[in-house]
């Protein structure tokens, strides 16, 4: 019988017309990898010029050692594709799928950095809207309520009550100037002149300016004036009352500070003769006889300096 050849045990070399088998392929992948994890073989027969048959020897020493019978043209391979870096990985060139790849591969970690930045601007865009644009829209929703409705309901409801409450035609003329311009302000946008026009309240309102008079009770004052510390002002203390006898806030002007406010009684700045002549009617008996000062049938009347002597009377 006769004997089975070398090649009965090997793995059959390449064919010149075909692919190389996979499992050369993989061995020879094998040979590089243990070369470079030898480098000292490498280095020591490559670079004594390139003795390439004695690097073969050894490779068959290491895998026959571990019990594998590796081909000469497998080894061969090897050694040659060490030489030439094939089965080396190549980064491949920067470019924009190169990026892109890098990125996609580290998500994990950019993202979470990008969900805050989108939270943190998500939060700041929502926190305008809540505390600058929202209050901003409804602030004009009330502008124009008021400039198109509440304002022009006012104002025809101050010229009514006027002609209700009055005879006198230039009263009338003048609540009718007062709705003009009202209206013609609110419909330019103009709130404080068409809220000025309309706070007109005490048109045409008919009232005595009294000398207040109950007990317990001043119906004057004097003060000393802050820039000139030598004078005196004499006040008498006065109220509005209508016709039905009620006492009527008014807004007076606060002659010291310069500002307005409704009160129902207040002091009226008079001479320092009217001052004593009403202080000895009031001594007399307890009781201001001469107690009006003025009868007002707004705004055509102003308040007289001195108590009229004839009780009630027009300005």
């Amino acid at each position: 019988m006769a004997e089975p050849g070398p090649s009965s045990s090997k793995p059959a070399k390449p064919s010149d017309k075909g692919a190389q088998p996979l499992d050369e392929v993989m061995m020879a992948m094998d040979v590089v990898d243990t070369l470079r994890h030898r480098e000292y073989l490498v280095t020591r027969e490559l670079g004594e010029g390139e003795r390439k048959e004695g690097l073969i020897e050894r490779l068959k020493t290491i895998y026959a050692g571990q019990g594998i019978e590796v081909p000469d043209h497998i080894l061969a391979q090897g050694v040659e594709a060490l030489k030439r870096d094939r089965f080396v990985y190549e980064p491949p060139a920067p470019g924009l799928s190169v990026s892109l790849a890098k990125l996609y591969v580290s998500r994990e970690v950019w993202s979470k950095y990008l969900a805050g930045v989108i939270g943190a601007f998500a939060g700041a865009w929502f926190g305008y809207q809540v505390l600058v644009i929202w209050p901003a829209e409804r602030r004009a929703e009330a502008q124009a309520v008021e400039l198109q409705e509440t304002l022009p309901n006012r104002l025809t409801q101050l010229r009514d009550r006027i002609f209700i409450q009055t005879e006198l035609e230039s009263v009338k003329a003048t609540a009718r100037t007062l709705y003009d311009t009202g209206i013609a302000s609110a419909k330019s946008g103009d709130r404080k002149a068409a809220n000025t026009a309309a706070d007109q309240k005490n048109l045409g309102q008919e009232y005595e300016l009294r000398i207040v008079s109950r007990q317990g009770t001043r119906s004057g004052v004097w003060r000393v004036p802050d820039v000139n510390t030598g004078a005196r002002n004499y006040y008498l203390i006065v109220e509005a009352i209508d016709r039905g006898g009620s006492v009527l806030p008014l807004k007076i002007l606060n002659e010291e500070t310069g500002a307005r406010a409704n009160v129902s009684t207040w002091g009226i700045r008079v001479s320092k003769q009217v001052f004593d002549s009403v202080g000895r009617d009031k001594n007399d008996d307890g009781i201001i006889q001469n107690n009006i000062v003025a009868w007002i049938l707004n705004p055509f009347c102003r308040p007289l300096a001195a108590p009229s002597p004839s009780g009630r009377r027009p300005c």
